[in-house]
């Protein structure tokens, strides 16, 4: 199978030919796939760390050049305040942001669907949801038109996509990288991450956009028995072929049952969500420029009353301790899939299609949203194809503050295995291959 190479690894001349071209490449892919709202003109390279590296921003970063859409068809009042500094910082670094991606409606939508700008299509498959919110960034970083884009995570909108559109995710422990700039959705869970097709590309940007804490090497993992009974076989098996992995790069893999600790979390999550996205985009309910599901959704947070939210909020410590204490149990880390489900086709994830199902909406995230309750990090990474050809992903789980050791471990993982930066089949030929440094 084909591959793009990691930016890191091409030489200069190389790099200088792919930023030459990147932004015909991602028009041209764009016209496939709808993953870029905007294309950014070209800037003269100021050198830095990161001179040239091109990566896309998801719409819901705001710049004094740029207003979002946070994926709706008027924006109007998002709540957001600032301006992002993280951009600014990538700017400063030398940069080369080749454009703002879709995303759904307020990121508020695990699928990818959004009825105001249409759905980002899946590189691997058109028939299937790319995942969402952050839709547009994944399909970016998938086809090649970026290195590395930035996304958003309230519960599982970096990590889902990355899973359906077969690439590396990194949501950061809550509060490490800035939301400033934002728009915000449950303020409580939001972050701010980064997806990249493996672990090499993404750490030059993660190291410019946070002070990442050094943390001991992971040395035991814990794979969560009772979610894998739940998944699809070939999720189950690229679980157990990743433990295998892990196991041959002398970490300690031990099984677990986790799902309870991970419903009384999920109870919190979900109640957080809910509430808080009512209350910061209240004036969205009566909007009828926005979809009918999504402002009923909203509507459904107003009925969580300030008191239940209050004590779902003070619960988080409590959860924290509960969960390293019964789940963790002195492991490092925890590994279970992104989602135990099949990426849907996206028949099943639109309300006006005959085949809608809303469980299949609520089981894409369900075993994403407990990680921001807790504030956790995790890494999404490839880890196998389905029997229908489609990624698997499966997430490290860790403490918080143990993002650098989670990115460390899964670079090495990803020297070991080749199932990250595979050229995604249905839009193969769209695609040039920039050959790497020998």
């Amino acid at each position: 199978m084909r591959r793009i190479p990691d930016w890191t690894s091409l030489d200069a001349v190389t790099r200088r030919c792919v930023r030459a071209s990147a932004r015909e490449h991602a028009d041209l892919l764009n016209a496939a796939l709808n993953a870029f709202l905007q294309i950014e003109p070209a800037r003269v390279g100021s050198g830095g760390t990161l001179d040239g590296f091109p990566y896309a921003a998801k719409d819901m970063l705001q710049t004094p050049a740029h207003r979002p859409s946070g994926g709706l068809a008027v924006a109007g009042d998002l709540g957001i305040v600032g301006h992002s500094d993280l951009l600014e910082r990538l700017d400063t670094a030398g940069a080369d942001r080749i454009g703002f991606t879709n995303m759904t409606e307020l990121a508020y939508e695990p699928s990818g669907f959004n009825a105001s700008r249409g759905r980002v299509k899946n590189p691997w498959s058109l028939e299937h949801v790319s995942g969402g919110s952050s839709s547009g960034s994944a399909a970016a970083v998938a086809s090649g038109a970026v290195a590395v884009a930035l996304g958003s995570d309230t519960g599982g909108s970096l990590r889902i996509p990355a899973h359906c559109c077969g690439i590396t995710a990194w949501k950061p422990t809550y509060g490490l990288i800035s939301t400033r700039g934002a728009m915000p959705l449950a303020p409580s869970l939001d972050t701010i991450g980064l997806l990249a097709r493996g672990v090499v590309d993404l750490l030059p940007l993660a190291t410019v956009l946070a002070n990442l804490p050094a943390s001991s090497p992971l040395r035991r993992a814990v794979v969560l028995r009772d979610v894998l009974a739940q998944c699809t076989p070939a999720i189950e098996k690229a679980c157990s072929d990743l433990a295998d992995v892990l196991s041959g790069s002398g970490i300690a893999v031990e099984r677990r049952d986790a799902l309870p600790a991970i419903d009384a979390v999920d109870t919190h999550a979900l109640t957080v969500m809910f509430a808080e996205s009512a209350r910061v985009h209240r004036a969205r309910i009566d909007d009828p420029a926005v979809a009918p599901m999504l402002r009923r959704r909203l509507a459904k947070g107003l009925e969580v009353t300030d008191d239940t939210l209050a004590t779902s909020i003070r619960a988080r410590p409590r959860l924290i301790r509960d969960f390293e204490d019964h789940v963790l149990a002195g492991a490092d880390f925890v590994v279970l899939p992104v989602m135990a489900i099949s990426t849907p086709r996206s028949a099943k994830c639109d309300p006006a299609s005959d085949h809608f199902s809303a469980k299949t909406l609520y089981a894409m995230s369900r075993f994403t949203r407990f990680v921001n309750m807790l504030g956790f990090p995790a890494v999404a990474l490839p880890a196998s194809f389905d029997e229908r050809g489609l990624p698997v992903a499966m997430q490290i789980v860790g403490s918080p503050g143990s993002d650098l050791a989670l990115l460390d471990l899964v670079r090495h993982v990803q020297t070991m295995t080749d199932w990250h930066g595979c050229i995604p089949t249905a839009i193969a030929e769209l695609v040039p291959q920039p050959e790497p440094a020998s």
